[in-house]
């Protein structure tokens, strides 16, 4: 059985989205035991993913 932590990021940008938190984020919860497993859209504007939810899994205790 496994325990899920879902983090949001919104990216920035007029006519092409960027995001820039990812990385620190990735590593911040994998140094907490964590493991990112994919993200989920959670809303797109004009073709383009401008806010996302990284998922991260680790076994329940």
């Amino acid at each position: 059985m496994y325990q899920y932590q879902y983090v949001t990021v919104i990216g920035e940008g007029v006519s092409v989205t960027k995001f820039r938190e990812h990385r620190e984020l990735i590593d911040r919860y994998a140094a907490e035991g964590w493991r990112y497993v994919g993200f989920v859209p959670t809303h797109i504007s004009r073709g383009e993913i401008v806010q996302m939810d990284l998922v991260f899994e680790k076994a329940a205790d």
